[in-house]
C-alpha cells in the first residue's frame, strides 16, 4: 500500500481534483459493505494479498479470482480493494422508465496513471444482462463491454468505470 507521501505524489501526478481525493480516500478507509457469498454456480473465497497486506474477497473463482491474481501481479496496479462502497446508478430502461439501483462494484483499482471501479462478469452473464438492461450494459462499436451509468458516476470524480469480461481476464 502507498504511504501518505506516495499517495500525495500520486494525486499530484494524476492532477486529481478535490472530489477525486475525497472519493479515493473514502474507498481506502472503508471496509467492504458486504461479505461476498457464492451462488449456485459460483465458488466464493478469500485471497491473501501480499500487495495489499489483507485478505481480498472474491465472489467467483472463474472470473473474480482470476482478476485478483492479475491485480496482485500487475506492476501497474498500486492498490486494489474488493467490494468498495456502494453508490447509485441512474439510467432509463429501454422503455424509458427511470431506474435507480444501489450498486456495489467488485473492485476499486488504483493504477500508476488512473483509478476507478472495475466490475467482473462472465461473457454469458453480460450477454444476458445486456438483453435485460441494454442501457446499463452494452457493447461499444469496438466490442468492448460498457456500463454507461457507472461511467457517468466515475467521470464526476475524474475516475473510470470498467466492465471486465471473462473473455479478457
Amino acid at each position: 500500500m502507498l504511504s501518505q507521501d506516495e499517495l500525495l505524489s500520486w494525486y499530484q501526478q494524476l492532477n486529481a481534483t478535490d472530489d477525486a481525493h475525497l472519493e479515493v480516500n473514502r474507498v481506502r478507509s472503508s471496509g467492504p459493505p458486504r461479505r461476498v457469498g457464492g451462488g449456485l454456480s459460483n465458488v466464493s473465497g478469500r485471497y491473501p494479498s501480499r500487495k495489499m497486506g489483507v485478505t481480498i474477497q472474491f465472489e467467483s473463482h472463474r472470473v473474480e479470482l482470476a482478476f485478483v491474481r492479475e491485480m496482485e501481479h500487475d506492476p501497474d496496479v498500486l492498490e486494489y480493494y474488493d467490494q468498495p462502497p456502494t453508490f447509485p446508478l441512474d439510467y432509463n430502461t429501454s422503455k424509458g422508465r427511470h431506474v435507480r439501483v444501489f450498486h456495489t462494484p467488485d473492485f476499486f483499482v488504483m493504477r500508476r496513471t488512473a483509478a476507478g471501479w472495475e466490475e467482473c462478469k462472465t461473457e454469458e452473464e453480460l450477454e444476458r444482462l445486456s438483453e435485460k438492461s441494454p442501457t446499463r450494459y452494452s457493447r461499444d462499436e469496438r466490442g468492448i463491454w460498457r456500463c454507461p451509468p457507472g461511467e457517468r458516476h466515475a467521470r464526476q470524480f475524474g475516475l473510470y468505470y470498467r466492465v471486465r469480461s471473462s473473455k479478457e481476464i
